[in-house]
């Protein structure tokens, strides 16, 4: 049995297993006994990540892909432990699951090579949820997974920068050629690993914290005095400097700063 692509999906199913085992490497395997794999299709990242001493949750939205994962899988890979102890097999979109309630509130790594039509979610259900995710790593669309890791000063440095570097330590691993998939998507592929920081709470209000990011880069040509003027900003916080910068010229520490400013003047 096999599972053919479905397109409406995104799914690009990998067919090289050095990536797949490089991928799976990714993961440190530090602070957490349990893995949530997302989108595993026929398993090639499951295998390895087996192998590994965490127990993994599969989570698939595909039915074919789901009952080739309970009926052939293990077949399959029979030296594999593949016991409910080790693994579990669920059906199910992760953007419409409740990580707290499937792992009990317990540590859990998230990995998966992700459709790209909903993986920034996915890194945004990451970040909400972070008190659970020490740790994720995945393959993007090169260009996605390059914004996320990029650092100010540079013009694909964004909104998911600013807001995943917040919370996580960002590395980008290595890229993967379309040719290693079935079917071959039309872009490269990026790889990265996030790494919850210690302190992954912000010494400012969040809401504000990420209202003030959205709106600065909503028009992130302009300077930060004119992009972000619906905060009513007063003549005296207009004459702080910071203010004369584009919002790609912050780092996030200068928004945690910038969000402080606003704060003090009652914003």
């Amino acid at each position: 049995m096999s599972v053919k692509a479905k397109k409406h999906l995104g799914q690009h199913f990998l067919t090289d297993e050095s990536i797949a085992k490089n991928i799976a490497d990714a993961l440190t395997g530090t602070n957490y006994d349990n893995i949530l794999e997302i989108g595993p299709g026929m398993g090639v990242l499951t295998k390895y990540l087996l192998q590994k001493k965490p127990k993994i949750t599969v989570l698939e939205l595909d039915r074919e892909s789901v009952s080739y994962l309970k009926n052939t899988f293990w077949l399959e890979h029979i030296k594999l432990d593949t016991s409910k102890d080790k693994f579990t097999i669920l059906e199910g979109d992760f953007l419409k699951q409740n990580i707290e309630e499937i792992f009990d509130k317990k540590q859990v790594a998230i990995i998966g090579n992700f459709p790209y039509n909903i993986s920034t979610q996915i890194v945004f259900k990451a970040i909400e949820h972070r008190e659970f995710v020490p740790e994720f790593a995945g393959m993007f669309q090169k260009e996605v997974a390059m914004r996320i890791a990029e650092k100010e000063g540079s013009k694909v440095y964004g909104i998911l920068s600013v807001l995943t570097q917040a919370f996580f330590d960002v590395e980008y691993l290595f890229t993967v050629p379309p040719a290693v998939f079935n079917p071959p998507p039309k872009v490269d592929s990026g790889v990265i690993r996030l790494i919850r920081k210690e302190n992954y709470t912000l010494p400012v209000d969040e809401k504000l914290f990420f209202r003030v990011v959205k709106t600065a880069f909503n028009q992130r040509r302009k300077m930060l005095r004119s992009s972000l003027k619906s905060f009513n900003l007063s003549d005296s916080l207009k004459e702080d400097p910071i203010f004369t910068k584009r919002p790609e010229q912050l780092s996030v520490e200068a928004f945690i700063s910038l969000t402080q400013k606003l704060a003090n003047h009652g914003v």
